[in-house]
């Protein structure tokens, strides 16, 4: 089993007696909550960035890496991202705000290098002169759920 991390922070207080109250309080009003929680992406999430991945490599003429793992693993941190931020937020990178960076959408996948240069960070869709690349554009569910088990 699989432990699952959370972290919340609010900008303000939280009120947790009747809303109307909290409605009538201008102190309760335009509160945030932040909560991130760290486990696996849904399965609908993996399935919709698994086909995506292979429409977006037939369309660029692009390869998945030799090395299915590495696949998985970018399609499963693409999925994460779509979950917890509703964006494919690139899952190879730093970011200080990932909230922040999805919403200005550079490093969505596809990110801004891939589109203009064919140029992917995450070697999800490599170009066929390079010496990762394999020669599928098609990646099983199955085949993620395997090679990122127990990872």
């Amino acid at each position: 089993m699989r432990a699952i991390q959370a972290s919340t922070s609010y900008s303000t207080p939280i009120h947790f007696g009747p809303p109307s109250l909290a409605a009538s309080s201008p102190r309760y009003l335009n509160h945030r909550h932040v909560i991130s929680a760290k486990g696996e992406p849904t399965e609908k999430s993996v399935e919709i960035m698994r086909k995506f991945s292979e429409q977006y490599a037939r369309r660029s003429g692009t390869y998945f890496c030799v090395d299915k793992s590495v696949t998985s693993v970018v399609i499963k941190g693409l999925a994460d991202h779509k979950d917890t931020l509703g964006a494919p937020l690139c899952p190879c990178r730093h970011y200080d705000d990932k909230a922040a960076e999805a919403v200005q959408g550079f490093w969505n996948c596809p990110c801004v290098p891939m589109r203009e240069r064919k140029e992917c960070h995450c070697m999800l869709f490599l170009t066929s002169d390079n010496d990762f690349a394999g020669q599928d554009q098609v990646i099983s569910l199955e085949e993620i759920k395997e090679t990122t088990a127990g990872m």
